[in-house]
């Protein structure tokens, strides 16, 4: 079982208003350490540099959307167990099963909520971890 804390959150979507409301909730609601991409290209390029505790991927995002990014992630060596979730308005159960066998952690819908955002993510954490 692993206690430490969630810290450090990489947060990929391609729209710059989504990415400011996220930045603003996990990073002065949560604390949290964050670092925001543009691309799942974006995504694929920081990501080992900055050592994510959790990907935050946006599902549709022009060029390489959530799950090719998800894809590519998992073919870096120091990213291949980091949990990643979805963010999608398409959050039906059909699509967040298919996200899950995908080998996503969880799926949180869009739109969010700003204030319940870190706390989601803690509680995914903590699930993950309370193996």
């Amino acid at each position: 079982m692993n206690d430490r804390p969630l810290n450090r959150i990489l947060y990929t979507d391609d729209e710059p208003d989504i990415r400011e409301v996220a930045k603003v909730s996990l990073e002065l609601v949560g604390g949290f350490t964050l670092c925001l991409c543009a691309s799942g290209e974006e995504a694929v390029r920081v990501a080992p540099g900055f050592a994510p505790d959790l990907i935050l991927l946006d599902v549709m995002m022009p060029g390489m959307d959530g799950p090719s990014t998800l894809a590519q992630l998992r073919q870096l060596e120091a990213l291949a167990s980091t949990p990643i979730v979805f963010m999608t308005a398409k959050a039906q159960a059909a699509e967040q099963k298919r996200y899950r066998e995908l080998g996503a952690a969880d799926v949180i819908a869009k739109p969010f909520q700003p204030m319940q955002l870190p706390q989601q993510l803690r509680d995914i954490w903590k699930n993950l971890h309370s193996g």
